[in-house]
């Protein structure tokens, strides 16, 4: 990879990591000991198809560490935001559709970002929590978020915007 592709990569990812941090001081909904964040689900969908993977891992990774710092995140944004970007990510290099992508966001997060977090639940933070308490609160907030970004991701194809961004 040429060293200005990779700073291109690092630029995207830093920048959708800064806007995660700052909206989710206006946008998040509690439930439970959750607090859940379509915006984060938007931002893994919107940065897989932009760079990749790895770097929606990393995306997701700095946006949960930054929003825990700032009181806005809980613990559970670690495993639910990186195990949905990884999905979409590698569904997203593997089809390069938009749809699916979106669906491996939400089954990512929605499933087995859940499961994750279930032990950081009772056995981190004491919280009596059951499994599938965790699994809708996800499910929905990654579908709000993949949906949006679908969306969203949909008319920059048609408008050929993503092609330009790629090269």
């Amino acid at each position: 990879m040429s060293k200005i592709k990779k700073i291109k990569k690092m630029t995207y990812t830093a920048i959708i990591s800064a806007i995660v941090s700052v909206s989710s001081t206006i946008v998040y909904i509690p439930v439970g000991f959750a607090k859940i964040f379509p915006v984060q689900h938007l931002a893994n969908v919107l940065t897989a198809v932009l760079v990749g993977p790895y770097y929606a891992v990393i995306q997701a990774l700095l946006a949960s560490t930054i929003r825990n710092i700032m009181g806005t995140g809980s613990l559970f944004a670690f495993p639910g935001s990186m195990i949905g970007a990884l999905f979409a990510g590698f569904v997203y290099s593997k089809t390069k559709n938009l749809m699916l992508t979106a669906f491996g966001e939400v089954i990512g997060t929605g499933i087995f970002g859940a499961m994750a977090a279930y032990p950081i639940a009772t056995l981190i933070l004491g919280q009596e929590a059951a499994l599938f308490g965790l699994v809708p609160a996800f499910i929905i907030s990654s579908f709000a978020g993949a949906a949006f970004a679908f969306f969203l991701l949909s008319i920059m194809e048609r408008n050929h915007v993503l092609k330009r961004l790629e090269n």
